[in-house]
């Protein structure tokens, strides 16, 4: 089975285009880790093409929950509760009951494969350093977790008893073979936000019978996606900030 693996697509059908235009014959099922809506101005176009591609799983992320009611947005900065808001507003019915319906992460995808938005202790939680992996690897038991939230790709890697890390950096296409007998954190990077500042969309490819982890990056027409979020009427840094990847 080869997975292609996507999170924090914030909106941005754009990127989320260019991203499986770029995949098309490279994977068997779709896993999505959360954030499909936030910050861009296409939540109902994304929903819908997420749903089309039929995921073997989708798991809520921390924008999904604001847009759609279930979290307030209190924890959120002001131009991430703005649009937050005007998600919501602008969602289908059918839509917003959809992104109320999706799972709380962790989710087990296999006996050795598991997802989450934030982290497997915390949904909400972010892994940013060799602390917060570790915390995740020892409240965990699969060889592999896939997380996202943070828009950062990297590779957590825990062999033995030391912990290492790939920061795939400038490469169109990263690949690794999983070591046996090592365990691994993986973050596949944002498609719709990166925050790495490369600003081309960046999603992820496991087969789970070679073990064979890709990363991948690609370019989209950023400019459509500003003029879409300007014309929105949402916060101008939302545009911006998609031009440098942060």
């Amino acid at each position: 089975m080869r997975f292609l693996i996507l999170s924090d697509i914030h909106a941005n059908i754009d990127a989320l285009d260019a991203a499986l235009a770029a995949a098309a014959g490279t994977w068997d099922r779709a896993v999505v880790l959360g954030d499909l809506v936030g910050y861009g101005a296409e939540p109902n176009a994304v929903i819908d093409r997420v749903r089309a591609l039929d995921p073997l799983a989708t798991i809520r992320g921390n924008h999904d929950k604001a847009a759609c009611g279930l979290d307030d947005g209190s924890s959120f900065n002001h131009v991430a509760r703005f649009a937050a808001t005007w998600t919501g507003e602008t969602l289908t019915d059918d839509n917003r009951e959809y992104l109320r319906a999706l799972p709380q992460g962790p989710l087990r995808l296999a006996d050795d494969i598991l997802i989450c938005h934030g982290a497997p202790f915390d949904e909400d939680h972010y892994i940013f350093d060799g602390e917060d992996a570790s915390q995740a690897l020892e409240e965990t038991t699969e060889l592999l977790c896939f997380f996202g939230h943070t828009h950062l790709p990297v590779v957590f890697v825990r062999s033995a008893l030391t912990l290492g890390y790939v920061v795939p950096d400038g490469d169109d296409a990263l690949g690794m073979e999983l070591a046996a007998g090592a365990r691994y954190l993986v973050n596949p990077g944002s498609v719709g936000q990166p925050r790495d500042g490369d600003p081309r969309a960046a999603f992820a490819i496991y087969d789970a019978q070679t073990r064979m982890l890709q990363t991948r990056r690609i370019g989209y027409p950023v400019e459509v996606a500003q003029r879409r979020i300007l014309a929105a009427g949402l916060p101008a840094s939302l545009a911006n900030r998609l031009a440098i990847g942060r």
